[in-house]
């Protein structure tokens, strides 16, 4: 059965495939209880660990992904902070550079940009400049991408902008499972990691396997993962959007007989190319998909990387983006939903791909 959250495709042939291939039982978390149990054990595994931003103690976090740390673990560990991104940014950067390990939240990391030179110049930078005596290990987190209903200023994908910074790592993840692995992964890294992660996944349930579920459960960063395996084309993606993206493989699966490879990226700085050039040898065709806007976008440096590279001769038609459109996102409903990628806007790019009409 296929099932929905506010009339999307979530995690049906995610889950179903786990049910076809794996004995072991499940458990159902949605994605910010995935986030948060992702913190609560690397906070029990390693004292260093702690949690700092604005509600994240006493009202749970903004999002609720914090429910119940502050409780177990204390003000000293779980600080609430006033309003000033770039004050509490920069407390967390000098205490990474003293041997801490935090994890900063933004509430949405449109918020970052008050904090953005602790990020970029005092954070990513570090190792280089001291020629490898100072390094960081501390995550930011927050919310990345259009939302529902939060108009220009707080719906920005930061995707391009970060993993366009060297020394810093970039993830995104989809599914509880990214969430899980990618956090304690990123948690334990010993550099600067930005997590982007998407407020309308929070609520979503997926099921969980007892492998997934294990504490030290880790997601390598820099690795992407097939989602759906297909020969006819490649569609390339991340975040919200691998599942607006399986949602459009099975209706081209439907409707048309069209195999899509849906490749969840996970990982935006390392890039994983040598998956997505091995899927183009394949299907000899490539969509990216992503909510950030065109120009400088996270698809055009997958397009560059392939022009650069051998793969291109194995294309049969040119890469075709999707994106947000390039305009501040509206907040009018009609024209919100107009602005960001919906499955219609991926099949008709295979299509195209495939040089067949819709």
């Amino acid at each position: 059965m296929i099932k929905f959250f506010q009339g999307k495709l979530i995690s049906s042939l995610f889950i179903n495939r786990r049910l076809f291939t794996e004995k072991a039982p499940l458990t159902s978390l949605t994605v910010r209880e995935a986030l948060k149990s992702a913190m609560e054990e690397e906070m029990d595994r390693d004292p260093k660990v702690f949690l700092m931003g604005e509600e994240v103690a006493q009202y749970h976090g903004a999002y609720k992904v914090s429910r119940g740390l502050y409780e177990k673990f204390g003000p000293s560990r779980i600080i609430d902070t006033p309003i000033s991104e770039i004050g509490f940014t920069g407390l967390g950067v000098g205490a990474a550079l003293k041997g801490l390990k935090p994890i900063i939240e933004f509430m949405t990391m449109n918020f970052a940009m008050q904090a953005i030179d602790q990020i970029v110049n005092s954070a990513a930078k570090a190792r280089y400049m001291s020629g490898g005596d100072l390094s960081s290990s501390i995550v930011f987190r927050g919310l990345n991408g259009p939302s529902d209903g939060t108009a220009g200023q707080h719906s920005q994908c930061f995707a391009s902008w970060y993993s366009s910074v060297p020394g810093l790592k970039v993830v995104s993840p989809w599914n509880c499972e990214d969430a899980r692995g990618l956090l304690k992964s990123a948690i334990r890294d010993g550099n600067p990691v930005v997590s982007l992660e998407n407020e309308l996944m929070y609520g979503v349930p997926f099921e969980m396997t007892k492998e997934v579920m294990d504490k030290d459960f880790l997601i390598p960063i820099g690795k992407a993962k097939i989602e759906t395996t297909g020969k006819d084309v490649t569609i390339v993606t991340f975040s919200r959007m691998v599942g607006i993206s399986i949602e459009a493989a099975v209706t081209l699966k439907k409707n048309y007989g069209i195999e899509a490879e849906v490749i969840n990226l996970r990982s935006l700085r390392p890039l994983d190319t040598q998956t997505i050039f091995e899927s183009i040898k394949k299907t000899h065709r490539i969509i990216s998909v992503e909510e950030g806007w065109p120009q400088c976008g996270v698809g055009a440096e997958i397009s560059a990387l392939i022009l650069e590279s051998e793969v291109f001769n194995h294309l049969d038609h040119p890469l075709i983006r999707i994106t947000s459109a390039d305009i501040p996102c509206p907040y009018a409903k009609h024209l919100e939903n107009a602005f960001r990628p919906q499955p219609e806007n991926i099949i008709r790019a295979v299509l195209k791909s495939l040089y067949r009409e819709k």
